[in-house]
């Protein structure tokens, strides 16, 4: 997809982050806006800097874990523009535990937010993107945790194993359908966002985390130096992402060092090796 000028994008995750860097990519491309963030305040403070008109932006408080919000969402980017040309699947958490520390209720909000939100927007986007004229495009945030296995990190490393293997899927199947929908899976490294904060917005419904071992934290305290310290910016990941789009490209690994690790934890598998510590 080429063109973006008076297309319309619906972004989750919007209110930071990468969500925030790609809503103010889309807006100086001339895009109309659906935007969702489960941060009603701030989501509205972004809304008031993006340079559209009201009539080319609609920013919802979304809980995108939850079915009825996505449906909902659905139908109200389509009632109001008509078609949907570029879907970015980014809301995400995270949490660092040792994996026999995560309970089941870590489990499920980082699964909702992560890979359900997802698998509920294909099901609710995808048809209608199907049935409207001309190109669009998907595009799935995941991580290169969804392509290694980082200590601490198996709730998240599994719903974004899931988010790529998804949107691997979900590229094959439009391609076998000569569907004129493109797929793309972001994956990258630090980025200094703050997913290292995530449980200030987690839902009620999940409860508070438990407190972690000294072992946890220690890994935790590791992971914000790494974001905080990355040195692609989340304007570096919506330039991708758009690069990416426009070139019809599936993977958008940004952190090009980080393929080394990749191709280390292939090669493990197809030498029958254990797997290498990161």
């Amino acid at each position: 997809m080429h063109e973006f000028k008076d297309r319309t994008a619906v972004i989750t995750g919007a209110a930071s982050g990468i969500g925030l860097a790609l809503a103010q990519r889309a807006a100086r491309e001339g895009m109309r806006l659906v935007l969702a963030d489960i941060d009603e305040a701030k989501l509205a403070e972004v809304a008031r800097t993006l340079p559209l008109p009201p009539d080319a932006l609609l920013a919802r408080r979304v809980d995108v874990s939850r079915e009825a919000d996505i449906a909902a969402l659905a139908e109200e980017a389509f009632d109001r523009f008509g078609a949907v040309h570029l879907l970015c699947n980014n809301a995400g958490v995270g949490l660092t535990r040792l994996s026999w520390e995560l309970t089941t209720a870590d489990w499920e909000w980082i699964l909702g937010v992560n890979l359900w939100s997802v698998v509920h927007a294909i099901h609710h986007f995808v048809p209608r993107m199907l049935a409207q004229e001309g190109e669009s495009h998907v595009v799935n945030t995941a991580s290169v945790a969804g392509l290694l296995s980082t200590p601490a990190m198996a709730a998240y490393n599994v719903s974004k194993h899931g988010v790529v293997t998804l949107s691997e899927t979900l590229y094959t199947e439009l391609a076998a359908q000569n569907a004129r929908i493109g797929v793309s899976v972001l994956c990258p490294a630090w980025v200094p966002t703050a997913i290292h904060t995530s449980e200030r917005n987690r839902q009620e419904r999940f409860g508070t985390a438990e407190p972690p071992s000294a072992a946890s934290a220690a890994y935790h305290e590791r992971l914000s130096h790494a974001v905080k310290s990355g040195r692609l910016t989340a304007d570096d990941m919506a330039n991708a992402v758009f690069d990416a789009v426009a070139e019809k490209r599936f993977y958008i690994i940004p952190h090009s060092r980080i393929k080394q690790a990749v191709r280390l934890r292939m090669e493990d598998i197809l030498e029958d090796r254990n797997p290498t510590p990161i």
